[in-house]
């Protein structure tokens, strides 16, 4: 994309369809936070503590990552390289499910959601705007 066709200072695309996707990992942590709670309630595991820190574990890790989604469709910097982490560390969930677990379908779709993020957050115009270099006027760039 040409410097003319673009606002400096501005979001790049790349950023924002990230943050949707990240904000989507962080709503599906919730959500199984919300299966684990209505287990331990319905099925009487009430005393049993696993249940409970297992809801509490991805309630925790569901409302990370859904701030960093909304920090990243917001155009927050700082939210750029936990979402980096976090996909990096849903690798091996991915291969849990393609290989041990054989659940191929879901394990096919969370790749693709897993990969497609990483992609958009380590594309060129999300390294420059992650940088803040493109905020400088390409004239006023030292040249090598």
């Amino acid at each position: 994309m040409s410097t003319e066709n673009r606002q400096v200072g501005a979001v790049p695309r790349q950023i924002r369809l990230a943050g949707a996707l990240v904000g989507f990992q962080g709503l599906l942590g919730i959500a199984v936070a919300a299966v684990f709670a209505g287990q331990a309630v319905f099925t009487g595991a009430g005393p049993n503590g696993s249940v409970w820190a297992g809801a509490g574990y991805f309630l925790l890790m569901g409302g990370a990552l859904l701030a960093v989604g909304a920090g990243l469709v917001r155009g927050r910097r700082w939210a750029r390289t936990p979402a980096i982490v976090t996909q990096l560390l849903l690798l091996p969930v991915v291969y849990s499910l393609l290989g041990p677990s054989r659940q191929l379908l879901l394990g096919i779709v969370a790749g693709v959601v897993v990969l497609v993020a990483f992609l958009l957050l380590i594309s060129e115009p999300s390294r420059l705007w992650s940088l803040a270099l493109d905020d400088v006027d390409p004239e006023a760039r030292p040249r090598p």
